[in-house]
């Protein structure tokens, strides 16, 4: 599919870039054979998500575009027509991964991205096959209320994934440019305090692509990142591949 195509290389160009980037001027310095262990680890479990893709997520999601049951939110200029369904799309992505932190269940599955004990632009990809599935049965429900197409479905979720790589890296941005950034899109340092071993920050800083959701919704952290600051899940460092893929079932 041409359309599939064109959404994974630009996710790849995103991903290249990133990590050349965040090398190229860290942040933080990590030990390099840890981070070599670690990036690994969350590939795997990359991979694995990739391995649903043909066979559950696609076909999943390629029915729910085709389904258009109403045309209350029909938008006829394709401009005005993407626009609106990526707000729609990224308000969605706020409150789901919102629930993931206030709702056990899905917290059982989302706590494996959030076990990696420092960040970089791995951990972006780094997401239990379980919630990927989880998050595609509850999305194809917003794809077909406001008749989100294939063409802005696809590019979105390019953009949505180019995001995460970008805010969970270790680039080290100059801070004005970071400060102006971080007023519209979520940034490292905005991203990293949600990942802050203390449940008081791990439980804010939600946005996946604009960082306004969190401030009109009360959940934005006024904690400001440190260096060497804690990374993971307080009193959990589960670290062992296939523990972390069989965690959520026990």
């Amino acid at each position: 599919m041409e359309l599939l195509d064109k959404k994974i290389l630009l996710v790849l160009i995103g991903l290249i870039t990133f990590f050349l980037l965040e090398n190229l001027f860290p942040k933080e310095s990590f030990k390099y054979k840890k981070k070599i262990k670690r990036i690994c680890k969350n590939l795997i479990l990359w991979l694995l998500n990739i391995g649903f893709t043909p066979i559950l997520i696609l076909p999943i999601t390629i029915y729910a575009t085709t389904l258009n049951l109403n045309n209350i939110f029909a938008i006829n200029n394709i401009y005005s027509q993407f626009i609106f369904h990526l707000i729609i799309y990224d308000i969605f992505l706020y409150f789901w991964h919102r629930a993931n932190h206030e709702i056990k269940f899905l917290w059982r599955f989302h706590q494996v991205h959030h076990l990696d004990e420092t960040l970089d632009v791995s951990s972006g990809l780094r997401f239990h096959f379980g919630e990927v599935l989880l998050s595609t049965v509850v999305r194809c429900s917003i794809i077909v209320i406001f008749n989100i197409t294939l063409f802005n479905l696809l590019l979105i979720e390019a953009l949505v994934l180019i995001s995460s790589v970008f805010h969970h890296s270790n680039i080290k941005l100059p801070k004005k440019l970071e400060k102006i950034l971080s007023y519209i899109i979520v940034t490292p340092s905005i991203h990293w305090v949600h990942h802050h071993k203390r449940q008081k920050e791990t439980d804010s800083n939600y946005c996946a692509i604009f960082s306004f959701w969190d401030f009109l919704f009360g959940t934005k952290s006024n904690f400001k990142r440190r260096k060497g600051m804690p990374i993971g899940v307080e009193g959990d460092r589960e670290q062992v591949l296939s523990k972390l893929i069989t965690r959520p079932f026990k």
